[in-house]
């Protein structure tokens, strides 16, 4: 697949958010162990795009992929149990001025601000209790 896309400040195109001016919402999809192959094909198929990342997350024991708007993430149910209450996330410039902000609005942080695979990231119970990712992407020392 080799479609460009019309708006490419949608799609991320490299490993590094910071100059985003919109967030970038990602919908979950959680998968078996061996599902993300299969996930990726379907979801490049459903949206005519390409996975634009592709990564591990040992600590937590997952895969993860980002298709066009989607977000897989494969893992054991176990694994998978402490992020299936996160209904979305947000891909930003930077997390840290989201992280100010909920925290002064009373929000509750369930997974604490920190170096993640990708950059760094946190979750938040917003006071409705819609529990959302905030994550921001930046390159590896070795630029992928």
């Amino acid at each position: 697949m080799t479609r460009q896309h019309d708006a490419p400040q949608v799609w991320r195109t490299r490993n590094d958010s910071s100059g985003r001016t919109e967030p970038r919402v990602l919908i979950r999809v959680f998968l078996a162990p061996d599902g993300l192959d299969t996930g990726i094909a379907f979801y490049e198929r459903l949206q005519d795009t390409e996975a634009d990342a592709r990564f591990s997350f040992p600590a937590a024991r997952l895969r993860l992929a980002v298709v066009g708007a989607f977000l897989l993430i494969a893992g054991t149910d176990e694994a998978l149990a402490p992020f299936r209450s996160t209904t979305g996330t947000l891909l930003v410039a930077d997390v840290r001025p989201y992280y100010d902000r909920l925290v002064a609005e009373g929000a509750e942080i369930v997974f604490p601000l920190q170096e993640v695979p990708t950059g760094a990231g946190f979750n938040a119970r917003h006071p409705d209790g819609t529990v959302v990712e905030y994550v921001h992407h930046r390159p590896a020392p070795d630029g992928s």
